[in-house]
């Protein structure tokens, strides 16, 4: 299957936990996403923003169902707090 660079996006995801634990006594991550293509960055205080960040670079395929796909793998994915 060949696909254009239009039709590709790549991105990166850099994670790190933060020392202070939250009220509940939690660890909390943080991190940001880079689409690689166009430079865009995202700082992120909730993993949830991942698929928020993503979805407009794959817009009718989100429209689709792959959205949806895409927050589903996300949250298996989620690490836990430690």
């Amino acid at each position: 299957m060949d696909l254009s660079e239009s039709e590709v996006h790549s991105f990166i995801v850099k994670l790190w936990l933060e020392s202070v634990a939250d009220e509940a006594g939690r660890s909390v991550w943080h991190g940001y996403i880079t689409h690689v293509p166009d430079g865009a960055r995202r700082y992120l205080r909730d993993l949830d923003e991942i698929p928020d960040f993503i979805e407009p670079y794959v817009g009718a395929g989100a429209r689709r169902g792959g959205g949806g796909k895409l927050r589903c793998w996300l949250r298996r994915w989620r690490p836990s707090a430690i």
